[in-house]
């Protein structure tokens, strides 16, 4: 049993890139956690696919001891976060379950996006904040200017900032003092009835369901009997352990820890991320606050390449929503893909990581639709309906009106690429509600559709600004438009997976671009194919890839014309009854050109 007044829960907050992992690391290393033999980069990183990419997706935990200079021992919980906007909803977690956040920024890049979203996070968390300015061995550093961006940009004092270089380890031991002293203790008693915060869960192939808890009230023992509140399951305790940074068993978790229980739980819905756990002989009278729900924004379809791996897909999917909450599935059918699901993400980068996982974890095979978002139809009867899908698009003549919804973005850029932001945001229908200037780098808020978002937005805005534009968002409301479905027809059988709902005003020249994009991409065949793009009855576009040629003639000696005639005609015939029950099998490439589409 830890002291309250010794342990410090802290998470490391800032924008991706800014070095968060690389300071977990180093932090690791100055408090002994792991042995010079034991280390490699992004240590707390557990998957491959985030040292490939050199970014975090899952929030990961650790406890150090920390000998500070009084002679006491302190017990540090670091909770390491992800820095891209997809992955919010981690940040929120962990924010709830400390008490004080380290926010990064670079030295050399200054304040970004989601450095500022991250700040206000943690505000709204009432959390204790320590600035803490990386990277300051770069010859680009200058921490002067950033600390005047910081005070005026996100508005916290900057006097008392920590300097630090995560990669050569300067002010390491300054920042772990600095942290001792700053931040606060948690508050919690031992008496009083158990109440655990489930933080995380995840899956694993021999133990089972893993969850990730902080105690706030109570104590975690092994053998103690618990129980889910907002699930009503009970079960019994067969291991408490802390992450340091390997999992190792403790005998008990007190007020104030973060550590893991295993409870031999089968049942993947019981672990509810943001539940309470308390004893089941004792209960708490009321559940802990939790966190707000995410809100999936982008949607697509997950269809399996073949339709005998559904079942394997869906509990693939089951094992994945455990792992990342705030992933939402359900099933669908496509006329085109057979049997599959309907999948909610949160942005473009977390659809793109998870259909990873599942090809790398699960050995699927994937065909995923194009992204769409999630509309409001008002019906001439009176009724409404939530349109997921654009083939669930109703009569048009029983449509009264269709809302889209919008978000309100945050862009931060060099203020020589301005011009080509604002020009973007216009192309895209937004609607410029501030711009300010901090130092050489503008803040521009738009709102902004996010049907014109979902496709390419952010790579376009990170192209034309060489990389320094950084965007985060949040949603807005819902408002009324002139939406219209486009659908693609290939040999006039409609593909439904690749019909989309797009603004009135864009369809035409999305269809165009679709079809030329399309008639690149399917393979001749030996008849003639038509793609066309159609607004309700009426098509706006055509391309017709022509059918490869076989030489009927080749054994025809001299010159009997009736013999030529004749085999000419048979071929016209095969053709057309080629064209009438011939199928056109459409690659995968296709559907996923179409996601990166832009006729712009």
């Amino acid at each position: 049993m830890t002291d309250l007044s010794l342990i410090r829960n802290f998470s490391i907050i800032a924008h991706i890139d800014h070095g968060k992992s690389t300071l977990a690391d180093r932090l690791l290393m100055a408090c002994g956690a792991v042995t010079e033999r034991e280390f490699h980069d992004q240590m707390l990183d557990s998957m491959d696919i985030e040292r490939e990419r050199g970014i975090t997706i899952k929030a990961q935990t650790v406890r150090l001891n920390y000998p500070a200079k009084d002679g006491k021992t302190y017990v540090l919980n670091l909770m390491d976060t992800p820095g891209h906007v997809d992955f919010a909803y981690e940040v929120s977690r962990s924010l709830a379950a400390c008490e004080g956040s380290l926010l990064v920024v670079d030295a050399s890049q200054g304040v970004e996006a989601q450095t500022l979203a991250n700040a206000y996070h943690a505000i709204d968390a009432n959390h204790e904040i320590i600035p803490v300015l990386n990277k300051i061995d770069l010859p680009s550093a200058d921490p002067q200017r950033v600390c005047t961006e910081i005070e005026d940009v996100v508005g916290i004092d900057t006097s008392d900032a920590v300097m630090v270089s995560a990669k050569t380890g300067l002010g390491i031991d300054d920042l772990l003092e600095a942290m001792v002293k700053r931040l606060p203790a948690p508050k919690g008693s031992r008496e009083a009835p158990l109440k655990a915060l489930l933080v995380d869960s995840w899956y694993d192939p021999y133990l089972g369901v893993v969850t990730l808890v902080r105690v706030q009230d109570g104590v975690l023992r092994k053998g103690l009997r618990i129980r889910m509140m907002a699930a009503a399951a009970a079960y019994d305790l067969d291991k408490v352990g802390i992450f340091a940074p390997k999992a190792t068993d403790v005998a008990e978790l007190g007020p104030g820890e973060i550590g893991f229980i295993i409870a031999g739980i089968k049942a993947i819905a019981d672990c509810k991320v943001g539940d309470t756990i308390t004893d089941d002989r004792k209960p708490a009278t009321e559940m802990l606050a939790g966190f707000k729900p995410s809100v999936p924004v982008v949607f697509c379809g997950l269809f399996p390449a073949d339709a005998a791996e559904f079942e394997t897909l869906r509990e693939s999917l089951s094992k994945l929503r455990l792992n990342d909450s705030s992933f939402h599935f359900e099933a669908e059918t496509s006329a085109a893909l057979g049997f599959g699901f309907r999948c909610g993400f949160l942005g473009l980068l977390h659809l793109e990581i998870v259909q990873e996982r599942l090809e790398r974890e699960f050995n699927l095979d994937l065909v995923t639709t194009a992204p769409s978002v999630v509309y409001k139809v008002k019906m001439t009867d009176g009724s409404s309906m939530e349109l997921h899908n654009p083939a669930d698009y109703p009569d048009p003549m029983k449509i009264e009106s269709m809302q889209e919804p919008w978000i309100k973005a945050t862009i931060i850029t060099p203020d020589e690429h301005l011009g080509s932001v604002l020009t973007l945001c216009q192309e895209r229908r937004g609607q410029q509600i501030e711009l300010t200037y901090a130092g050489t780098r503008a803040m521009a808020i738009y709102r902004l559709p996010l049907n014109e978002v979902v496709f390419d937005f952010y790579d376009r805005l990170k192209s034309m600004t060489r990389g320094y534009a950084s965007f985060d968002y949040e949603m807005d409301s819902y408002e009324e438009s002139d939406l219209v479905k486009l659908a693609i027809l290939v040999n006039a059988e409609p593909v439904d997976a690749l019909s989309m709902i797009v603004h009135k005003n864009a369809a035409e020249s999305r269809g165009r671009a679709l079809c030329e994009r399309l008639k690149e991409l399917i393979p001749r065949q030996l008849f003639k194919i038509a793609i066309q793009a159609a607004i309700g009855g009426r098509v706006v576009a055509r391309e017709t890839i022509s059918p490869m040629r076989k030489d009927v003639l080749a054994k025809c000696y001299g010159g009997d014309i009736s013999r030529k005639k004749k085999l000419l005609e048979k071929q016209k015939k095969g053709k057309k009854r080629m064209r009438q029950i011939g199928e056109v099998e459409i690659p995968q490439s296709a559907f996923i050109a179409a996601l990166k589409m832009d006729n712009r």
